[in-house]
């Protein structure tokens, strides 16, 4: 009896224990117990990291390669306004983030100017660009751009898709006037596409960048061809300095009489300037047009903007001092107005740069009141327009200062002490011109990807 009286207090023992430990046990489990999940903030399971790794779709930041920068800089959209452009590498092979965060900080000499915060696509085994359009930096000037990312983005396993785009054609029009760079794209896939984001980037000969500019494409069928256009608020010919694009220049030569003072026959320094002004003329490119301002007393134009060079170098040729002005002026400020009349006539070619080469052997003396004055109120009104200027100052008596104030900074100003070195400095600015190659235009949508959902 007694065993049997233990072994009942035994049964009737685990079985008020076994309910109330069920009991407590379901109340932990319903109330309680929160389950280890790739989305609950901390690591646990199998993860190795913060609901990332082990079982969880999303891949740790430790274990991917962060972005790398190619380059990254602002180019000038409008007055106070710029575009700022980075080229960023992901260079893991399987992972890629849907929505990439980063910021986007300009700096001048003074500290931060301002910053821009974007998304983008970021899609594995890609060069990505970021591209912040007309970000406003109200009068400062940003020299330098940093660009930053999400501490803590969301990699997860992803994989390009079949959509290729390839560019077929290229056409760069009005680069003096309002840019516009035409292209057709195709989608060479069996896939649709839809919002396409597609930036064009102008890099010169060495690969540096020059400008770019942003369009998208809402829609994008397979195996079809999309128009696109990419525009730009401001001139862009002095921007690209590639002989692709066009160049008017006017050349300002002075026929004042101490152009005559070297004496000789034929005189001189007048004949030596005016045979390097013909080489120079001949060493234009076919696209490129030509025109001549004279000036002595008074400023005229010689040789109105025209593309027959060839009948240019003949005319420069007949050029000569006109007795009247053997003991006349220098009217400086009237040639550099002539030029800027010419440029903005219907003969000046919306796709071509503009250019203006003054020569002179001395000091702006006309009009009587202030000539000095007067010829750089007309330099500052011929550079607004968008006109490059350079200067020539030719023998002992030419005030340097002033013509570097006249150029476009003291850069485009050459001496030229003797005569024979003008011939030389006409070559040196013909280099200036453009460089030696095509600019290189590129266009890059941006490279689609599927990604893994997060579960």
């Amino acid at each position: 009896m007694r065993v049997w009286a233990f072994w009942r207090r035994v049964i009737y023992g685990s079985g008020f224990f076994a309910f109330f430990g069920a009991l407590f046990t379901g109340i932990f489990l319903l109330y309680i117990y929160e389950p280890s999940s790739c989305f609950d903030n901390s690591e646990n399971g199998s993860e190795s990291g913060i609901d990332c790794g082990g079982r969880c779709v999303r891949i740790c930041t430790v274990d991917t390669l962060p972005p790398l920068e190619r380059w990254v800089r602002t180019f000038r959209s409008s007055e106070g306004r710029y575009n700022v452009v980075a080229y960023v590498e992901n260079r893991n092979v399987t992972a890629g983030v849907k929505e990439l965060s980063f910021t986007m900080s300009l700096y001048d000499k003074d500290g931060l100017i301002t910053e821009r915060k974007g998304v983008t696509p970021f899609a594995p085994q890609s060069l990505v660009p970021f591209f912040e359009g007309r970000v406003d930096t109200g009068r400062r000037v940003p020299t330098q751009v940093m660009i930053s990312y999400d501490s803590n983005p969301v990699w997860v396993p992803a994989t390009s898709n079949d959509i290729r785009f390839t560019t077929e054609r290229r056409i760069l029009a009005s680069a003096d006037t309002q840019p516009v760079l035409s292209a057709t794209l195709e989608n060479a896939s069996l896939t649709d596409a839809r919002d396409v984001e597609v930036v064009a980037t102008i890099f010169d000969k060495k690969g540096n960048a020059l400008t770019a500019s942003r369009t998208r494409v809402p829609s994008f069928e397979a195996r079809s061809t999309e128009d696109i256009v990419f525009t730009w608020q401001e001139p862009i010919a002095t921007t690209i300095r590639s002989c692709e694009v066009p160049t008017d220049v006017i050349l300002g030569i002075d026929l004042s009489g101490s152009m005559n003072n070297d004496a000789g026959t034929p005189p001189q320094p007048i004949t030596s300037v005016l045979t390097a002004a013909q080489s120079f003329v001949s060493r234009l490119n076919e696209d490129d047009q030509i025109g001549v301002v004279t000036f002595a007393t008074e400023a005229s134009t010689k040789i109105p903007l025209t593309a027959d060079q060839k009948n240019v170098g003949s005319a420069i040729s007949k050029l000569g001092i006109a007795p009247t002005d053997e003991t006349g002026s220098t009217n400086t400020g009237d040639a550099l107005n002539r030029a800027r009349e010419e440029f903005g006539s219907t003969r000046h070619s919306v796709d071509a740069r503009k250019i203006f080469i003054l020569l002179t052997d001395g000091l702006a003396t006309a009009p009587d009141d202030e000539p000095e004055a007067y010829a750089l109120l007309a330099a500052e009104a011929l550079k607004a327009t968008g006109v490059v200027v350079y200067t020539i100052g030719i023998g002992a008596d030419v005030d340097e200062e002033f013509l570097k104030q006249i150029a476009t900074d003291g850069k485009h100003y050459f001496r030229a002490p003797e005569r024979t070195t003008i011939g030389r400095i006409y070559e040196d600015i013909t280099s200036a011109l453009c460089e030696d190659g095509a600019a290189v235009i590129e266009i890059i949508p941006k490279p689609p990807a599927v990604y893994t959902p997060l579960q």
